[in-house]
C-alpha cells in the first residue's frame, strides 16, 4: 500500500527542522510500523503534511508528536526488512553486518549442523562496515538525536563545495583537487610520521587545493572527527569532504555538526535506497554528497538515481586494493559518459593519481576533479606536492 498527502494536511512555513526530517510517510497496523509499497521508493523525507490516505481508502495518520527515536528506528526497521533483498538484487557483495543466523546442513533424520562459518570478513571494506556498524550504535548512544539538534542549531554554515571545485576547473583549466588529509590506511600504514591535521589542510589551501578531505575513521585510518573540526576552526576556507564510511543516517547530521560541507556515499556499501534517502538528507543539511562506484554496476546504479551532484570512481579494487587508473576511462567510455554529461554530473577521479600525465590521462577521460591524498600527503612540504602533482603551480 501507498502513502499520499491529503489534500487538508497543513504544511510547515518554518525553517528547517530537525524533527521533520526524521519523520517517516508510514503507517502502523496494529502498533507495528508498516512500510508502504513494501518499500518500493523510500518513506523517509521532509514530511509538510501529518494526515495521510491509503490507496484503499483507509485512513492513517501519523503522530506528529513520534519522538525522534522513534522516528528512525521505523526508518530503519522499514530498510531492515528488506536489505538483504535489495543488496542482492543490486549486486552488493559487502555485508552490513556479521550473520546473526548461520545456514543449517542437512545430514540425516533429525540432524542438522552449521554449513560454515560465515562470520569472518570478506575484505577489509566489509571488516570496516562490520566495526563501523558496532561503533556508530556507541557513538549513537552517546550522542542521541537530541543532542545532535543542538549540535547543528550551532554548526557553521555550509560552503559550496561543488562552486569550488567548478571554479577550480574554470581557473587553471585543470581538474579541481580535493586534497586529502590522511594520517594513514589498511594498505599502505601509516603515511606520514609529523601528522599535523591543520599544518597539512593550510599547506593544501596554500598550493591551490579547492577543497579538502579529511578522514575521520580512527581504527583503521587514524582520523578523527575532531581532527575535521579542528580544520574547520582554524580559518581554512576550503570546503570540507567528511571521509567517513557512512551506514546510517545518524552519521550525516553528526558530520554536518562538525561543520562538514560534504559527505561520501560508497556504492559497494549502500543500496539504492540507502544512497537516495541520504541524499535527500543532504540536501534538507545543505551538504552534497560524492557517491563513489569501482565498477559498470554500480555506475550504471548511480545513473539511474536523480539529485546525485558529484559521483567519484575509485580505482582501487575493493578485493585486492590494486589500482588501475584506466578504470576511470572505461566507466566514463560511451552512453556512461555521456549520461553522466547530460546530467551535468562532475566526476571526480580517486586513487592511482601520482603525476601530471596520470592527471593529464583521467583529465583526457572525462573528470573535472580529483581526490588525492597519499601522494601529496607523504611529501614533506604539501604545497609542493600539489605543484609536483600537477607540473604547475595551481595557487594562482
Amino acid at each position: 500500500m501507498s502513502l499520499r498527502a491529503s489534500s487538508s494536511a497543513t504544511t510547515a512555513t518554518n525553517k528547517f527542522s530537525f524533527q521533520q526530517s526524521l519523520n517517516p510517510k508510514s503507517t502502523f497496523v496494529n502498533g507495528n510500523p508498516t512500510p508502504q509499497s513494501h518499500v518500493k521508493q523510500l518513506s523517509f523525507f521532509p514530511i509538510k503534511a501529518q494526515q495521510f490516505e491509503l490507496k484503499d481508502g483507509l485512513a492513517a495518520v501519523f503522530e506528529p508528536k513520534m519522538s525522534l527515536g522513534d522516528a528512525l528506528k521505523v526508518k530503519e526497521w522499514e530498510v531492515g526488512m528488506y536489505q538483504d533483498e535489495f543488496a542482492a538484487s543490486q549486486g552488493i557483495r559487502i555485508r552490513r553486518r556479521p550473520p546473526t543466523e548461520q545456514p543449517l546442513h542437512y545430514n540425516g533424520p533429525f540432524e542438522f549442523h552449521l554449513q560454515n562459518d560465515d562470520n569472518t570478513p570478506r575484505n577489509i571494506l566489509e571488516e570496516i562496515v562490520w566495526y563501523k556498524d558496532t561503533e556508530v550504535s556507541q557513538m549513537k548512544e552517546r550522542k542521541p538525536l537530541s543532542v545532535l539538534e543542538k549540535m547543528l542549531n550551532d554548526a557553521p554554515p555550509v560552503r559550496d563545495f561543488v562552486g569550488a571545485l567548478k571554479e577550480a576547473n574554470s581557473r587553471t583549466g585543470l581538474p579541481g583537487l580535493i586534497a586529502e588529509v590522511k594520517k594513514a590506511s589498511p594498505s599502505r600504514g601509516v603515511l606520514r610520521e609529523d601528522f599535523d591535521p591543520v599544518q597539512i589542510a593550510k599547506a593544501y589551501e596554500k598550493g591551490g587545493a579547492a577543497c579538502l578531505s579529511v578522514l575521520t575513521d580512527e581504527k583503521y585510518f587514524q582520523g578523527s572527527f575532531e581532527n575535521l573540526e579542528a580544520i574547520r576552526n582554524s580559518g581554512v576556507q576550503c570546503p570540507l569532504l567528511c571521509k567517513e564510511f557512512i551506514i546510517d543516517a545518524w552519521q550525516i547530521y553528526y558530520a554536518r555538526a562538525k561543520g562538514a560541507d560534504a559527505i561520501l556515499l560508497i556504492a559497494a556499501v549502500l543500496h539504492d535506497l540507502d544512497i537516495k534517502y541520504m541524499i535527500k538528507i543532504c540536501k534538507l543539511l545543505g551538504l552534497v554528497a560524492l557517491v563513489e562506484v569501482h565498477d559498470e554496476r554500480e555506475m550504471d546504479r548511480v545513473l539511474e538515481i536523480e539529485g546525485i551532484e558529484l559521483v567519484g570512481i575509485n580505482n582501487r579494487d575493493l578485493g585486492t586494493f590494486k589500482v588501475d587508473i584506466g578504470n576511470t576511462k572505461r566507466l566514463l567510455e560511451g552512453e556512461r559518459g555521456q549520461r553522466l554529461r547530460q546530467k551535468g554530473i562532475i566526476v571526480v577521479g580517486e586513487s592511482g593519481l601520482f603525476t601530471p600525465p596520470d592527471i593529464a590521462y583521467v583529465q583526457e577521460a572525462g573528470v573535472k576533479a580529483v581526490l588525492v591524498g597519499e601522494s601529496i600527503v607523504k611529501q614533506k612540504d604539501p604545497t609542493i606536492g600539489i605543484t609536483q602533482l600537477f607540473g604547475k603551480d595551481m595557487s594562482s
